[in-house]
């Protein structure tokens, strides 16, 4: 029997991956990056096989999508960043069969959903940027699920969350879960970013005050009360994919019966004008 043995919101701002190439990023997001090396480490010590990705950077308009080719590999420009990430390069192999049972029994539970072996269909980088740092502690295979949901409802997305927790148990797994996106997400706007030094600002202080109690309520394990103000949250602080990968993340987890306190790995630090951290939560 399967199970998932580890759980985590991760950070992937692009600036991760500039932080180790020359130029006046060089060393800052080293926290970051530690705190990925750390959750690996961790999954690596309870035996974990597979990391499950819920990727806020791949959009979706119908139904659910998984990425669970048996293989990942080539050369990853961002559509968005092409000045951030540009040919990076990733190997990575996959778990078909994972991938397609989350499918099946999210579709079984009334979220359809869609598993795909497409060699085109490339990973997005809100898995590659997790996969670049964590790779280099355990290897893992990746399955990637499409957490950017445009007309989506947060339970629908708790379902597919429940399916990878039935899935996993119903494997011979052992699997990290991440869900992979920001806390408040709202990107300072082009014309204002130089002048408010926008890589290492926040754009609203009402969204960093409210991603910093959010972070008190996941430490002190007050997951119900949190889910209770999700949609709300997510909205008027700009949830990166509507907070989507976080719901899937609850639903994996039990939902509002979680209780277990979590642990900060790497301290609330703004990114962009966005909220950005790395966060255990315990099994």
């Amino acid at each position: 029997m399967g199970e998932i043995v580890l759980a985590a919101k991760c950070t992937h701002v692009p600036t991760m991956l500039m932080s180790e190439q020359e130029g006046p990023i060089k060393g800052t997001r080293q926290a970051a990056i530690d705190g990925h090396y750390e959750i690996a480490r961790r999954a690596k010590e309870l035996g974990a096989d597979t990391v499950v990705i819920c990727d806020t950077h791949w959009v979706i308009n119908a139904g659910f999508h998984i990425n669970a080719n048996h293989r990942f590999h080539g050369l990853f420009t961002s559509n968005e960043f092409p000045q951030f990430i540009q040919d990076l390069e990733y190997d990575y192999q996959g778990n078909p069969e994972l991938g397609d049972a989350i499918a099946q029994t999210a579709s079984d539970l009334g979220a359809y959903t869609l598993s795909h072996h497409l060699d085109s269909l490339e990973l997005e980088y809100g898995s590659l940027v997790p996969m670049r740092f964590m790779s280099r502690e355990h290897d893992m295979k990746v399955v990637s699920i499409a957490a950017w949901c445009t007309v989506h409802d947060h339970q629908e997305s708790r379902i597919v969350g429940e399916a990878i927790r039935k899935a996993v148990e119903a494997s011979d797994n052992k699997v990290l879960l991440v869900a992979s996106g920001s806390l408040s997400h709202k990107i300072w706007a082009n014309k204002d970013y130089a002048a408010n030094n926008g890589t290492f600002t926040i754009s609203s202080e009402f969204n960093r005050q409210m991603d910093l109690h959010v972070l008190e309520m996941w430490k002190n394990g007050d997951h119900a009360t949190f889910l209770k103000m999700l949609p709300e949250y997510a909205n008027f602080c700009c949830g990166e994919g509507s907070m989507h990968d976080t719901a899937m993340l609850y639903g994996a987890l039990g939902w509002d019966t979680y209780d277990k306190k979590c642990e900060v790995v790497t301290e609330y630090f703004p990114s962009s004008g966005t909220g950005q951290t790395n966060v255990i939560f315990p099994v």
